[in-house]
């Protein structure tokens, strides 16, 4: 069924060819009742036109006489005999006329006064014209007849014709042929939708199968070739192979999402033995000096204070390592120390090119948005960042929540991010996997669209880039 708000653009195939096949024997079926409507209109007019000539001809003979002698009445007689019998010719009315266009004698007297000039506008044209007259809208035609005698021209005979009989067949003939053509548009329109979905299914399973690969469902037998059609079993065997091809892309695009995760994971790894190593060594030197000078309450005092520092900043590390990497059974939950522990996991970079961190997060406690997505996207820009940077640099970040909307913003002193790469975090559909470098900007769009939010890049006059990050969510929601 077609919506009554679609636009006729939007139908259908298996609707608008047959309508357009509909409409085309429409107008054929107008065109032809036209002309044999016209042909109808010739024909008959051709045979009235012949018969009043015969019927005309028979009658000048015996009128040729009294008109020649200007005998009104003898004429009257003579038309009233003729008119009086039945020649096959619907005549309302009867006229003699003399050369100099006086009414000699009429069948009807009362119309056409004896010695007038002839007043009836059809008639005078039809005269003029000296040929028959048809005029449809009075249902009336005039046929003339020169009356001759001796080699000359004695007056002239004309015949009024009622022919409501003629114009009634063209009615019935009319409506007949609008009948018959409705009747056979509709069939054949009936006809034609049926041929055109049965043709067309090969289509609708096209369709169907684009549709659950569309929602990562198997097509199943949907692609299974059609009987019949070469072009449709070609199409269907091109689908079929542009499916591997997806398939064998997306499987090809997953095992190198999870291969840059493996090697940041070794990357952050290494980051966290080192900032682990630094903390270890600095408390076994705390441990040595109280096994030396343990006695004394405060170097003991101080001893346990640089202790638990020490063990509080490993802690953080390895936890931030798990907030981002462990299974959440909450990934739907988003909170602001997961944000902050961020700052451990660029730790490293930040202290190896000795870059300053400016960190300014207010996050409510918690949002009602995957955070397991959030985390990834923004650990891999805040990264990329930091390598962008030049030593002793700035990067800074920015997370608010205000008016229903989440932002982040990460901004570095960098060359700028390339065009191509820029491209890649702001395409509003789904992102297209890099050939090459750009695989982390690549997993950080797929992952920011998946949570349905927009990324915007700027990119400054004096160089450096900025990177705006929005996702809608309900502010007001907070989990415990």
């Amino acid at each position: 069924m077609i919506g009554t708000g679609v636009a006729p653009r939007n139908w259908p195939l298996a609707v608008k060819v047959p309508l357009v096949v509909a409409v085309l024997m429409a107008a054929l079926g107008l065109l032809a009742s036209w002309i044999v409507l016209a042909s109808l209109a010739s024909i008959q007019e051709r045979n009235l036109r012949r018969l009043a000539d015969v019927t005309l001809q028979t009658l000048a003979a015996s009128l040729a006489a009294p008109v020649e002698r200007r005998d009104i009445w003898e004429t009257f007689d003579a038309l009233d005999r003729l008119t009086a019998l039945d020649g096959g010719m619907p005549v309302i009315a009867m006229v003699v006329l003399l050369p100099g266009g006086e009414v000699l004698a009429a069948s009807d007297p009362e119309r056409f006064p004896t010695l007038r000039p002839l007043g009836e506008p059809l008639l005078l044209s039809a005269l003029r014209g000296g040929g028959m007259l048809f005029d449809t809208g009075a249902a009336r035609a005039v046929a003339t007849y020169r009356l001759e005698g001796g080699g000359e021209q004695l007056g002239t005979l004309l015949a009024e014709l009622d022919i409501r009989a003629l114009l009634a067949e063209r009615r019935r003939a009319a409506l007949a042929l609008v009948v018959s053509n409705s009747f056979l548009t509709l069939v054949m329109a009936g006809v034609g939708y049926a041929l055109m979905r049965r043709m067309l299914g090969p289509l609708s399973r096209l369709a169907a199968a684009a549709e659950r690969l569309e929602k990562g469902e198997d097509p199943g037998v949907l692609l299974e070739a059609p009987h019949g059609s070469r072009e449709f079993r070609k199409l269907f065997g091109r689908f079929r192979a542009m499916v591997r091809a997806v398939r064998e892309r997306e499987m090809i695009l997953k095992r190198l999402v999870e291969e840059d995760r493996l090697a940041q994971l070794g990357r952050l790894a290494s980051a966290m033995a080192h900032e682990v190593n630094n903390p270890l060594t600095g408390l076994l030197t705390v441990v040595d000096t109280l096994r030396r000078r343990g006695e004394d309450e405060g170097v003991r005092r101080h001893a346990v204070e640089l202790l638990e520092r020490g063990l509080l900043g490993i802690r953080n590390v390895v936890g931030a390592m798990l907030v981002a990497y462990k299974e959440d059974r909450e990934a739907a939950r988003l909170t602001r120390r997961a944000i902050d522990d961020l700052r451990y996991l660029v730790q490293h970079e930040v202290a190896r090119k000795r870059l300053e961190l400016v960190w300014d997060n207010r996050l409510p406690p918690s949002l009602p948005v995957d955070g397991g997505a959030v985390r990834q996207a923004l650990l891999n820009l805040l990264l990329n960042a930091c390598g962008a940077s030049p030593v002793g640099g700035t990067v800074a970040f920015e997370a608010v929540a205000e008016d229903g909307i989440c932002r982040f913003r990460i901004a570095d002193q960098g060359g700028g991010i390339p065009a191509a790469m820029a491209a890649i975090l702001e395409r509003s559909g789904p992102p297209e996997a890099p050939p090459g470098r750009g695989l982390g900007l690549w997993t950080a769009a797929t992952l920011w669209q998946r949570i349905g939010g927009k990324i915007e890049v700027e990119r400054g006059e004096a160089g450096g880039t900025r990177i705006l990050l929005v996702v809608p969510v309900e502010v007001g929601v907070e989990v415990a």
